[in-house]
């Protein structure tokens, strides 16, 4: 009774649908099996079962799989082809003298060809890894203050350059690529992994902050408004620094006396002057009084 029922369940394993199950694909991607024996159906039959096991039917019993499989008959033939060819060496030895030793030596060099060693392959998690580990260092390496700045810039620029070939490797690796290189096969391609549930979910989660950012304009303007001012403050502070671009700040406190006044921006950017002005005339009419003049002269540029 107990072997008609793992019979059925091994047949309902088979007949499982795995390709639309989602948890498959993950748990296949983190499987760590060498690369000729991912190609093998048994193998792959294997960890489908361990599969249902796992997530659709605890009581399914999984049988061991054996490492060596089906090349060891293989083996055993290639080793009992090999014995029989001195046999029938030996009796071309009587007949023909020197043709046995040219086959001695052809059987002699086929085990070395055989033993020879295969390549290491990298499979998709490897490359991926890969890349971005460069991108995290090559990013690190360009926001380091102590880097020189030439070697910061290339840094920046690698790093960009590892992001993008990681996301290109990724949709190759994915979805493969267009049938033909031409911008109907190219949108066809692209319409069909649009489709996928890697975009949805993003779609998805791009609706929700489109959606957001309309209900929240007002918070929003705010927030940008101060960011703005702030970002002028430190672009006057850069002028210490070696990043320094006198017509830089020039051009961005134009563009900031352009948004204070106007009717767009002008409350948000007002609001943010008055509460600086609150803050801080305080202290300079206490401690910097001296600044009063070059401050009256900055105020008759600004609201002229």
């Amino acid at each position: 009774m107990g072997e008609e029922e793992q019979k059925l369940k091994r047949i309902a394993a088979s007949s499982y649908d795995y390709e639309n199950d989602a948890r498959w694909a993950d748990y296949w991607s983190n499987i760590l099996i060498p690369p000729h024996m991912a190609s093998r159906s048994d193998v792959v039959q294997h960890f489908k079962r361990k599969f249902y096991q796992r997530y659709i039917d605890p009581g399914l019993v999984v049988e061991p799989m054996s490492l060596s499989g089906s090349p060891q008959p293989a083996k055993q033939t290639s080793a009992s082809s090999s014995t029989s060819t001195p046999a029938s060496d030996q009796a071309r030895t009587r007949s023909s003298g020197p043709t046995s030793r040219t086959s001695g030596s052809s059987a002699t060099t086929n085990p070395s060809t055989d033993a020879a060693p295969t390549p290491m392959r990298w499979n998709r998690q490897t490359v991926q890894f890969s890349v971005n580990a460069w991108v995290f260092v090559m990013a690190l390496l360009s926001i380091i203050p102590l880097i020189p700045a030439n070697l910061s810039n290339k840094a920046y620029r690698l790093s960009f350059m590892g992001t993008t070939c990681s996301l290109l490797y990724s949709l190759y690796s994915l979805y493969g690529r267009p049938r033909e290189w031409n911008m109907q096969a190219v949108q066809m391609w692209f319409q069909s992994i649009i489709a996928t549930k890697d975009f949805i979910y993003f779609i998805k989660y791009l609706e929700e902050i489109c959606v957001w950012v309309e209900s929240n304009g007002t918070t929003l303007s705010i927030l940008s408004s101060h960011v703005e001012v702030g970002l002028g403050f430190l672009l006057i502070i850069s002028l210490v620094s070696w990043q320094r671009n006198f017509i830089q700040v020039f051009m961005y406190w134009q563009l900031l006396k352009l948004m204070y006044n106007v009717p767009a921006t002008a409350s948000y950017h007002q609001s943010v002057w008055t509460k600086i002005g609150r803050t801080v005339n305080p202290y300079l009419h206490r401690y910097a009084p001296f600044l009063n003049t070059p401050l009256s002269f900055v105020q008759r540029w600004w609201f002229r």
